[in-house]
């Protein structure tokens, strides 16, 4: 029979799948093979009604062959197979599926919605990835019901031949003639049974049917019974029919019949981590988008899990085919060290699995999944403190960006899962428990911020907040301010600042004695400003120290936690640097000895003045600008 030609835009289209749709070449394979589990569906649809059919459920199988010399691979079903026309409707016009209109007849006839009838292939186009690893094709089938057999065979773009041929049995093989090596691609991988098995396993582990290959082996024959001591064993090479998938994914098992050892070992060899998942979660639901989902929190950070290498996202299936090693589209920012699998019928696929559109199907299940996880998160934090601490040990960070992220947007989802250590012992708390714990006079949730637990805790600012009894959250990481200001509150409690000057509520007469404390040390205040000129912005009397005679804080909205975080990571502070300000303690001794000088020896004062800035740069963990002066500084005023 003269070789027919493709249609222009089904040969334009042929042309840009070989070149450009896949990135992948061992698509092929998983394509190949989902094509052959629709063909056996279909017959096995029609099993289930018609007794002519003659095979049972067990029987339905897909065989892979392959020969190394001929460099072939063959993938053979014994499904519904094709007619004549099916051949040149569905193979001679790319993207026209027969899988879609086999699905619409066969949901018509028993009364069903479409999306019910499993049938994978519905777009048509994923057959012809096969030319991105072939330089021919050939498919012979036989149709049930059909006494002829036909053979379809192209070479790519130049078109396709249809003849009549031999065939026993319903089904087809499609023959791949594998393209020669060339200095960039190795395509006789593809000829190779143990990358064949590992792609079966990769793509196709949960197809339905068994995918049976027969695979060379070695075995070591059996000892003769008249061999001697020195006998070498001997060696044989056999073959075997072996299935290479696993046929039922553990996520479409019924919970009962799962035990916990085996999610921990699928997760462990699906997911390439040697210590067991925190938790397990499985997800079932059903309705405007159905869909499975198996979830995993992990035990430890990633290795690389902070870094831009990492990659985040949820393996994607349909119908147990896998569609997206990683989807990040199934998974927000902030839960991106949740590890698992989706698997739903419902997902919409543009031109090829591997082209994942970005539908509102998958916003639907992102959106489920979140308040799945958080609700997880929320139960061990309340039912298993030490597995949540661990949790938080290992991911609170992340949490913690989350906050900041896109603008605050998610901080109402997030807040709850938030723990700070605090001055209420040496375990972290949550939000929660800290609004819990206020005394009922208590106006605000206070933080202060340093890079350790001890060091927060001598900050002198601190000391009028516990003279109270009223907690303080201790921040050490460098996101930490940051959230806070995002927060602004929780649960109708303000979030303040230690070093807020309106930290602690004051009376009318306490303000009135501020007011003439700062009047009477006017002369003073000027002179500490002139003294220091621009590496302060303001000396004053401060409101928030109560024993200590100095501080260090900042004006305006970068403190200097973040000053500190911004220079650490380079940052530019060109007109963003914190506004610094000097507060000296009025009731201290040492102010007292500060105003007699300035009064009585100004050259001393000047003295007394650079060793309380640099005693404040000290408490506040900023560096000195010349250790040197300052230590001989202090040793002028001991002579």
């Amino acid at each position: 029979m003269a070789k027919k030609q493709f249609k222009a835009e089904s040969k334009r289209m042929l042309d840009l799948m070989i070149n450009s749709i896949y990135t992948h070449k061992e698509i092929f394979l998983r394509e190949i093979i989902s094509n052959a589990s629709d063909a056996v569906d279909k017959l096995a649809y029609l099993a289930l009604t018609d007794d002519n059919v003659g095979l049972n459920q067990s029987d339905f199988k897909i065989t892979l062959t392959t020969d190394q010399i001929a460099r072939t691979l063959t993938i053979s079903d014994n499904g519904i197979g094709m007619t004549k026309d099916e051949l040149d409707s569905n193979l001679g016009t790319i993207a026209r599926s027969g899988s879609l209109k086999f699905k619409e007849d066969m949901a018509a006839e028993q009364n069903l919605d479409v999306k019910d009838v499993d049938i994978i292939g519905q777009f048509g186009v994923g057959f012809y990835s096969a030319f991105m690893v072939a330089d021919k094709v050939t498919v012979i089938t036989k149709a049930y019901g059909s006494d002829t057999a036909y053979q379809w065979e192209s070479t790519g773009t130049d078109g396709y031949a249809i003849t009549e041929a031999e065939k026993d049995s319903v089904g087809t093989d499609v023959i791949l003639h594998i393209k020669e090596d060339t200095d960039d691609e190795k395509y006789s991988e593809f000829l190779e049974q143990y990358r064949i098995s590992q792609l079966i396993k990769k793509y196709s582990d949960y197809i339905h049917y068994p995918i049976t290959m027969l695979m060379n082996k070695s075995r070591q024959k059996e000892k003769p019974e008249d061999a001697g001591d020195d006998y070498t064993p001997e060696w044989e090479d056999y073959s075997e029919w072996e299935t290479l998938n696993s046929m039922k994914p553990i996520w479409q098992r019924a919970k009962d019949e799962v035990t916990q050892e085996e999610y921990d070992a699928f997760y462990q060899d699906k997911f390439g981590d040697y210590e067991k998942p925190l938790t397990t979660q499985r997800v079932s639901a059903e309705g405007t988008v159905s869909y499975e989902a198996l979830l995993f929190i992990p035990g430890r950070t990633p290795y690389d899990f902070y870094t831009r290498e990492y990659e985040k996202g949820l393996q994607l299936y349909s119908s147990g085919v896998l569609i997206m090693d990683k989807c990040a589209d199934l998974l927000p920012e902030h839960f991106r060290f949740v590890k698992g699998i989706v698997d739903t019928p419902d997902v919409s696929l543009n031109i090829s699995r591997e082209m994942l559109q970005h539908t509102r199907q998958l916003k639907v299940i992102s959106k489920n999944l979140e308040k799945k996880i958080k609700s997880t998160l929320m139960d061990m934090q309340k039912e298993d403190r030490e597995k949540y601490e661990q949790f938080w040990k290992s991911f609170g960070l992340q949490i913690k960006c989350g906050i900041c992220s896109d603008y605050g947007t998610h901080k109402e989802m997030l807040q709850d899962l938030l723990m700070f250590h605090s001055s209420n012992g040496d375990k972290p708390t949550t939000l929660a428990e800290y609004v819990e714990r206020m005394p009922e006079d208590q106006q605000y949730i206070y933080f202060a911020t340093g890079e350790t637990v001890g060091k927060i805790a001598s900050l002198p600012q601190a000391e009028r907040i516990r003279d109270k009894s009223y907690e303080i959250l201790y921040l050490t990481e460098d996101v930490d301010e940051f959230a806070m200001q995002v927060l602004v509150s929780y649960q109708e409690k303000t979030i303040k600042s230690i070093n807020d000057e309106d930290a602690l509520p004051e009376t009318e007469e306490e303000k009135q004695a501020a007011e003439e404390k700062t009047e009477a040390a006017k002369d003073v205040l000027a002179f500490v400003k002139e003294t220091l000129g621009d590496r302060i912005k303001e000396a004053r009397i401060s409101k928030i120290l109560k024993s200590h005679p100095v501080c260090m804080t900042a004006d305006g909205p970068m403190s200097l936690e973040m000053e500190k975080y911004m220079k650490r990571n380079g940052a530019d502070l060109q007109g963003m640097a914190a506004e610094w300000v000097l507060e000296l303690n009025a009731d201290a001794p040492v102010f007292s000895a500060l105003t007699d000088a300035v009064s009585n020896d100004p050259e001393k004062a000047k003295k007394y003045v650079e060793l309380l800035y640099n005693q404040a740069l000290l408490i506040a963990d900023l560096p000195l600008e010349d250790a040197s002066a300052y230590t001989d500084l202090v040793c002028s005023l001991m002579v």
